[in-house]
């Protein structure tokens, strides 16, 4: 379908998509997909538009407003858009963008991750894995293929795994995200150990205060909390495929008393160790 939209060109194309109701449950899904050329002149504000949305920009440069803040964006960077919110998005000099609209269950909590690190525009080191999933998904629509939605849902997460690995190149968020990933290595290898705020601090090199705080913003867990999880993941593990004792499953994973142990479980999982047990072999 071809776009009559004042500011773009005759030739850009854009598709409508409407998901099942189990894409809608399950999948990340597309709304709108298109091939956009923006002349000079093109202004565009919405308060919202009911998606999300990634265009990456192939030739020129454009500005996008979204919270009273603007942001210029030029070729090879990627904008990350919460349409849900009121956004503006306009030029001086035209621009090319392939764009994808898109939804799902987990999509917010995705653009949350990328964008709290990166922000709203994302620079990649290399762009051929995230261009290579976002043509493919435009060449569906385009050549008019069947849109099989399970796939559709697998090339978005690609395009999605590939804003978040871009993390790893802002310098905060590189900084951050590898520390966490080597104290979490760390843990799970000395699980059955005594593990203290201040040793695993002192290990990253960081006070305990801004440990705790850098952690809980990589995991969602503080290290405590994930130390305990952890337990309890190794020890329902051991419950539901060993015949070992409860108190051997209490030392093999780390808690200093059978007692404190069953009293942890009971806390997490809502049911004694013994329960849980003999819930899973019914």
């Amino acid at each position: 379908m071809y776009s009559n939209e004042a500011g773009v060109r005759k030739n850009s194309d854009y598709y409508i998509y409407t998901a099942s109701v189990q894409a809608k449950k399950a999948f990340f899904y597309p709304t709108y997909v298109g091939y956009f050329y923006y002349e000079p002149t093109y202004y565009l504000h919405r308060n919202s538009y009911d998606s999300f949305l990634i265009m990456h920009v192939k030739k020129g440069s454009c500005y996008i407003e979204v919270d009273n803040h603007t942001q210029y964006v030029e070729k090879d960077q990627i904008v990350f858009l919460d349409c849900y919110k009121p956004h503006t998005y306009y030029t001086h000099t035209g621009w090319e963008a392939e764009w994808l609209h898109f939804d799902g269950p987990t999509a917010r909590e995705y653009f949350h991750m990328v964008t709290s690190i990166t922000g709203l525009v994302v620079t990649l080191k290399d762009t051929y894995i995230f261009e290579k999933y976002l043509h493919k998904i435009y060449l569906m629509f385009h050549e008019n293929k069947p849109i099989k939605e399970a796939l559709v849902s697998q090339y978005i997460t690609n395009i999605l795994t590939e804003l978040l690995l871009s993390r790893e190149n802002t310098a905060a968020g590189s900084s951050s995200s590898n520390i966490a990933d080597e104290i979490i290595a760390y843990i799970n290898e000395h699980l059955c150990e005594n593990m203290t705020l201040e040793a695993l601090s002192s290990r990253a090199s960081l006070s305990p205060y801004y440990f705790t705080r850098m952690f809980k913003s990589e995991t969602g867990f503080t290290p405590h909390e994930y130390i305990i999880a952890s337990r309890i993941n190794s020890a329902k593990f051991l419950l539901k495929n060993t015949n070992s004792s409860v108190k051997e499953i209490c030392f093999r994973t780390g808690f200093a008393s059978e007692s404190a142990f069953c009293s942890t479980f009971k806390k997490w999982e809502k049911c004694t160790p013994s329960a849980y047990r003999n819930h899973v072999e019914k």
